[in-house]
């Protein structure tokens, strides 16, 4: 069975443990062969008949715990080291459960929308990442794909150890980032992937938090009136309708010996009620089941459905960290995601970009919260495709946040990021936080992606040189008085500077997001 297949089977399923509770249950995510986070906390649960007592023997802890009026128990065992031999965990209350094969090492939950999803059988060199994916100390276990309102607490799935026989069907920068994880920490590695494609960040918000937050008003009562007149049978008659009239005109064109129509209905429609877009729907279904699972951090990968409104994203994806981190009990987990991609038609001119304020969003994150990082990856996208194939330096480039900021590890991790900048006569003076690095020219000499304004606030290409360890000059014979410097900022930026250690060079605006805007 797929991810996405019979959802509503799925979401019902999820919803048995609460129904009935004549013998001791656990959630998918609590099962045979799964990995324990090392030194911290662990919480394990399930339900069984109210009232029920249940005691939980691992090694030489043993925990008890009392099923609730709604038959939920749970227990919490102590912090204990990594541990690669495995091990077994004994639960007993109505009946009596063996976890078998359970790990001890890192956790990390992976989410976001399709180039997270994005499986390792469709990565660049997949048939020798796969021949070659023969990791029994890496466990992998995937969400199923579930768009409801209704809380779910459980999902169907399991734990598998990684192999050729596993690993292709996982997310591609999950696989990359555990298995460095576990190449260079020497412990076992927890994975789980709940990516959902196209999937916005609003699903993946609790719903009423949203409707409480006045930022998200506008979200909101646009969503209320689309549930409030949505008729999936309508649009699906309608759809039926479209391809109907697509098949009469393709009979009237080969009768004419014309050429085929242009009218296109596009692919079926599918229910926007459980969906990945509509608020909430993802927490509920997706994340829930898995919330309070020890995790070491979430990498994430997602912002391309948000696109179209980074000044709502600036406040969204903060949120969603918080809330997240909130809801896990752990405090202020790791979270690192990947900017998104260059991608689209190159520009002639500079100009405006959604996906260049969709990134400025997500740079902007690492400034409100801690441990929080992005890695740069507009030197690694593909033009025609929105899910370029190179996941495994993605992934590279991710994992360096983890492995110096929890790790301990030193190593080069960040991109460098815009600093200030100093105009002296026609010259505008850029300093960069190369973050103990230099800057370099990758490809050419000539330093590529500038653009610089004057008063008239009309962006021309300029021209640039590196005039020292975090310094770039910027000038255009054409703009006399610069007042502001735009790099690699476009969907798909033409740019080529990057730190000595090979990060790219954050894309960026010196002014403001409203005080300059980018002239058409």
């Amino acid at each position: 069975m797929t991810r996405s297949t019979l959802p509503y089977l799925l979401a019902l399923a999820a919803l048995l443990p609460l129904a009935s509770h004549a013998e001791l249950k656990l959630p998918a995510i609590i099962g045979d062969n799964m990995v324990l986070q090392q030194k911290q906390t662990n919480p394990l649960w399930g339900w069984d008949t109210p009232g029920t007592k249940v005691s939980v023997t691992f090694g030489t802890q043993e925990k008890s715990g009392v099923a609730d009026d709604k038959g939920k128990w749970k227990v919490k065992l102590d912090p204990v080291p990594a541990n690669a031999v495995p091990a077994t965990i004994s639960i007993k209350g109505s009946t009596a459960r063996e976890l078998k094969n359970v790990l001890v090492g890192e956790v990390w939950l992976c989410s976001g929308q399709s180039n997270m999803g994005f499986n390792l059988s469709q990565a660049l060199d997949a048939d020798l990442e796969i021949a070659t994916a023969n990791y029994p100390l890496i466990r992998l276990i995937s969400v199923p794909q579930v768009g409801t309102q209704v809380i779910q607490d459980d999902f169907v799935g399991q734990w598998e150890a990684c192999s050729p026989a596993t690993a292709g069907s996982f997310t591609a920068v999950g696989f990359f980032y555990g298995r460095i994880l576990h190449q260079m920490l020497g412990v076992p590695v927890g994975l789980i992937d709940n990516a959902w494609g196209g999937s916005s960040a609003e699903a993946w918000v609790r719903r009423d938090l949203l409707e409480k937050d006045a930022r998200f008003k506008s979200m909101i009562e646009s969503w209320k009136a689309k549930e409030a007149s949505y008729d999936f049978v309508k649009v699906k008659a309608d759809y039926a309708k479209a391809l109907e009239k697509r098949k009469a005109l393709v009979d009237a064109a080969r009768k004419a010996k014309q050429p085929a129509p242009t009218f296109n209905p596009g692919r079926a429609p599918r229910d926007e009620m459980i969906g990945q877009h509509r608020p909430g729907n993802l927490y509920a279904g997706v994340l829930h089941p898995t919330i309070g699972y020890g995790i070491k951090g979430v990498i994430w990968y997602q912002g391309e459905s948000n696109a179209g409104n980074a000044k709502e994203y600036r406040d969204l994806f903060p949120m969603m960290i918080q809330h997240w981190r909130d809801e896990w009990q752990q405090g202020d987990f790791p979270f690192y995601w990947v900017q998104l991609a260059d991608y689209q038609a190159e520009k002639p001119e500079p100009g405006d970009s959604s996906w260049a304020e969709l990134r400025e969003a997500q740079t902007h994150t690492q400034s409100v919260l801690k441990n929080a990082g992005q890695c740069v990856i507009t030197d690694l996208g593909e033009s025609n495709d929105i899910h370029p194939r190179n996941k495994r330096d993605v992934a590279e480039r991710l994992v360096r946040w983890a492995l110096v900021k929890d790790y301990g590890m030193k190593l080069p991790y960040r991109s460098p990021e815009y600093k200030s900048m100093a105009v002296t006569g026609n010259k505008a003076t850029v300093t960069i936080d190369t973050f103990g690095s230099n800057l370099r020219a990758v490809d050419v000499k000539e330093l590529r992606g500038f653009a610089i304004c004057g008063e008239d606030k009309k962006w021309v290409w300029a021209d640039a040189v590196i005039t020292g360890k975090d310094s770039i000059e910027v000038s255009a014979k054409s703009v006399a008085k610069p007042v502001a410097v735009r790099y690699a900022w476009a969907d798909n930026p033409v740019c080529n500077i990057s730190s000595a250690d090979g990060l790219p060079l954050t894309s960026f605006r010196s002014d403001a997001p409203d005080e300059v805007p980018a002239k058409k």
